[in-house]
């Protein structure tokens, strides 16, 4: 131990400048402990396996649920968090724990998978969890890159015109021969949001998704009610070592076994194509478009700034 930290619980006074009611941006957390952002990034990341940025947002997203358990109501619990409006907290909590924050239940635990086990511990402290364990962080990202991913997509096509929408941009073009032609952004875009509808139905056990308009506002109504139960389905099966398991699809006819990890395997991987088939016609109507790196996604979910590095401009 060297003499800086001799006598001291660094890891405790991270965590306080992490948690500290003032410090909302990163900038702010390293300074109440005494650091420049990339050390204060280091030291927490290495010694709690989390970024700073992305624990304050999963405790504050945990005290929510809390509060809105106790009462609270929304709009209180938003601006409690952190969040500048009630709609952004609402689909952060919502793909966080699976549920509208309108709509928590009473018994429900207002803790989220952490790969420390430090949560939220009322009144205002924290608990560590030393047993728990989580999704690796690997297939986290995936997963959750591929719902943001999509989201930012459905986003940008609320400004681009409808018939550019609609357009037939790869005349013939197919993903997969028993979901039809992806010709347009309006197919591609529908695909990407249908096929976890599907995939939710046969786990689930209800009846196949019925046909829906697949205007822009109703797909991004459909991805933000189909996401959140996608990540506690891909969630509950690490928690229960359920990669190996059979699923039973009755929807199909006749019914097919599937064996879960295959499942999700395919999920990701026909919507990363279909993510940048998107973009692809996106850039074929003129229209300018990010590259979708998952690199640049996460240094964002962290908070931190773009530099120059492995993968930058590649």
């Amino acid at each position: 131990m060297t003499q800086e930290y001799a006598g001291r619980d660094r890891l405790r006074e991270l965590l306080d400048a992490v948690l500290d009611e003032d410090n909302t941006t990163l900038d702010q957390m390293a300074g109440g402990a005494h650091s420049s952002p990339f050390h204060f990034s280091r030291q927490l990341s290495k010694a709690a396996y989390e970024p700073p940025v992305a624990m304050r947002r999963r405790v504050m997203l945990e005290r929510a649920a809390y509060q809105l358990r106790r009462g609270a109501t929304v709009t209180d619990a938003a601006f409690a968090a952190g969040y500048e409006s009630v709609e952004g907290f609402s689909r952060a909590f919502t793909r966080s724990f699976g549920h509208l924050p309108s709509q928590v239940p009473e018994t429900a635990s207002h803790w989220l998978p952490a790969p420390n086990g430090i949560h939220f511990h009322p009144p205002t402290s924290l608990w560590v969890h030393s047993k728990e364990q989580t999704m690796s962080a690997l297939t986290e990202q995936l997963v959750a890159h591929d719902l943001d991913d999509t989201r930012g997509l459905l986003d940008l096509a609320k400004s681009l015109p409808d018939d550019d929408y609609r357009r037939a941009q790869i005349p013939g073009n197919t993903t997969l021969s028993w979901d039809g032609p992806e010709e347009s952004l309006a197919d591609v875009l529908t695909k990407l949001v249908f096929t976890k509808e599907v995939w939710l139905a046969a786990i689930e056990g209800t009846d196949f998704p019925p046909e829906r308009p697949n205007d822009v506002a109703t797909l991004v109504e459909r991805h933000d009610e189909s996401a959140p139960r996608w990540l506690a389905v891909v969630r509950d099966f690490d928690r229960r070592g359920a990669w190996d398991d059979r699923l039973i699809d009755a929807l199909c006819d006749p019914p097919e076994s599937f064996v879960v990890s295959s499942v999700v395997a395919h999920v990701l991987t026909f919507s990363a194509h279909r993510r940048q088939l998107a973009r692809q016609i996106v850039r074929g109507l003129g229209h300018e478009v990010d590259t979708g790196d998952p690199i640049s996604w996460l240094r964002a979910q962290r908070g931190e700034q773009s530099g120059e590095g492995a993968g930058e401009g590649r």
